[in-house]
């Protein structure tokens, strides 16, 4: 049975899709008064409510007013300036004294951005960038980086914990996106290249599983391998991270790349293969849909001469 936490944890969260909606689940069930959620779509807004038996807020100000600490789980930059807009309906509005977590995976500028908004409106925020999935957000098993202030970090330190299971302070603002950033770059790379090892094994007749063991025995193993191996052979893409999400994330990267002056030709190359699979329509397929551009017989593999 769930045990109240002190009153000043109350949370709100913004932004419950598959991510969100866990993230609120899982606090919910550990003692965290969930106090209001919201969505860009109300419908999806208004179920998790039910469920939690908590408010459905119609407007961003209204979480605020709601909660002391706000998780925000959005899909891009776009979106996480538009939620803490400097004008009309903001999370900004009455914000004074409060925290924001924000957990999407977004450009380090846009970040640093947001905290400086936050900040001309007295309130504190936290990146809380992710580096798991689905199953983790329920669960409380996160792998969270975090970037801000330490003390801000120290004072959401509770909830943090019960979202994770390996927790890192990486340092200031915009930090914790940047190693994000890489995390998934090189992720996005381990997968495509997978895809490619196997659909060239496939069409060598090779036997998968016996290739796939021997991958996990040498230098060709992965955690790719481990999450992805058997989804690609089997051909099941059941969204855990879009391949839409994976080459926003490698593009967020690339970027940093060009800022660096460093030129990353793999990391290019695994962007424009999950550009292509939202090219053909596969885009909300999980990133391990990418094999259906590498495997012979298969709707998007075609060889280049």
């Amino acid at each position: 049975m769930a045990k109240t936490r002190k009153s000043g944890f109350t949370i709100g969260v913004v932004g419950v899709g598959r991510m969100g909606a866990n993230i609120a689940r899982r606090l919910r069930e550990v003692g965290y008064p969930v106090t209001a959620v919201y969505d860009i779509r109300p419908e999806a807004a208004r179920a998790l409510a039910a469920e939690l038996k908590t408010a459905a807020a119609t407007q961003l100000a209204q979480v605020t007013a709601a909660a002391d600490y706000i998780i925000t789980v959005v899909t891009d930059d776009q979106a996480m300036l538009s939620i803490f807009a400097k004008s009309g309906d903001s999370l900004l509005q009455g914000a004074r004294g409060k925290t924001f977590i924000n957990c999407a995976t977004i450009s380090p500028a846009v970040h640093v951005e947001v905290e400086k908004r936050a900040a001309a409106a007295k309130a504190s925020t936290l990146e809380g960038c992710m580096a798991s999935s689905i199953p983790q957000a329920r669960q409380g098993t996160l792998y969270l980086m975090c970037g801000g202030r330490k003390q801000v970090f120290d004072q959401a330190l509770p909830i943090l914990k019960d979202m994770s299971v390996n927790l890192r302070y990486v340092g200031r603002t915009g930090q914790a996106a940047q190693v994000k950033a890489l995390v998934n770059m090189v992720m996005n790379i381990n997968t495509a290249g997978l895809a490619e090892g196997l659909g060239l094994g496939k069409a060598l007749r090779l036997d998968l599983k016996m290739l796939m063991e021997i991958f996990s025995q040498t230098g060709a193993n992965s955690r790719v391998l481990q999450t992805d191996g058997e989804d690609m052979v089997n051909r099941e893409h059941d969204c855990y991270f879009s391949a839409a999400h994976a080459a926003k994330d490698s593009g967020i990267a690339l970027k940093l790349s060009r800022q660096a002056g460093l030129n990353l030709p793999l990391a290019r190359a695994a962007k424009a293969q999950f550009d292509h699979m939202i090219a053909i329509g596969k885009g909300e397929l999980d990133k391990s849909g990418v094999a259906e551009l590498t495997f012979p017989g298969r709707s998007g593999a075609k060889a280049k001469k």
